[in-house]
């Protein structure tokens, strides 16, 4: 089955009251290149937590704009694509039915799920919704990341197809095992033997076998401030 995508790159901008983002993306027309991190004219401004080999693409599904305006009415007008900076937009693909590992054929481009997107605070000041990045958490409506396995012209010309599937861990149950459930080794060991996981994501599940405690999300969803109740 094939997928028609939408395709979109930014650039990096200042943002009042927060860090710098790359979030904001326009769409392409025509055919542009895919490497190993990213898309040519695609931005990351803090390449530490954002962008790199195992994060070289974002997927958002479609669908989800219409669950995000109808959960925050007062906003609904901004929920457009691509407004949580995802580099591809699709319908008929989303947490459910995408697993860790698919390889997609895409032009002439080789692409495979790596992660769920980890939500992070600089949604919440984009759209000017305090606790958005923790909905996005809680909701399991992340959207995933993309490593490229063969460089190559893409376009949205070109359609997504699965090539291969190499595990049974969806982006949901990853996005469940690592945000929704309490200490679990074996789900963690399950997670863990998803071929094509994240180095990040790797390290991550694997510091919580050795310490048996899950790590704050406080940081990375409400930045420097405390948690909204």
């Amino acid at each position: 089955m094939k997928f028609p995508v939408e395709v979109f790159i930014g650039r990096v901008q200042k943002y009042e009251g927060t860090r710098p983002s790359a979030i904001a993306k326009r769409e392409v027309e025509g055919e542009v290149m895919l490497t190993g991190l990213g898309l040519e004219g695609d931005e990351q401004a803090e390449k530490k937590i954002h962008g790199g080999p195992d994060r070289a693409l974002c997927h958002y599904p479609r669908e989800h704009y219409l669950y995000w305006a109808q959960a925050c009415p007062e906003q609904a007008d901004r929920f457009v694509p691509p407004a949580f900076g995802e580099n591809l937009s699709s319908v008929g693909l989303d947490e459910k039915n995408v697993f860790i590992g698919d390889i997609f054929r895409w032009g002439d481009a080789l692409i495979q799920v790596t992660q769920p997107r980890s939500p992070c605070f600089k949604v919440n000041f984009h759209f000017g919704i305090a606790n958005l990045a923790a909905l996005m958490q809680q909701s399991a409506r992340t959207g995933w990341l993309y490593r490229v396995i063969n460089d190559g012209a893409v376009s949205r010309d070109a359609p997504l197809e699965l090539a291969s599937r190499l595990s049974d861990v969806s982006v949901h149950d990853a996005a469940a095992i690592a945000w929704h459930q309490p200490f679990d080794d074996e789900q963690y060991h399950r997670l863990l033997s998803a071929p094509g996981l994240s180095v990040s994501w790797t390290r991550t599940m694997q510091k919580r076998r050795d310490s048996h405690k899950i790590e704050s999300f406080s940081r990375r969803l409400w930045g420097n401030k405390p948690a909204v109740k």
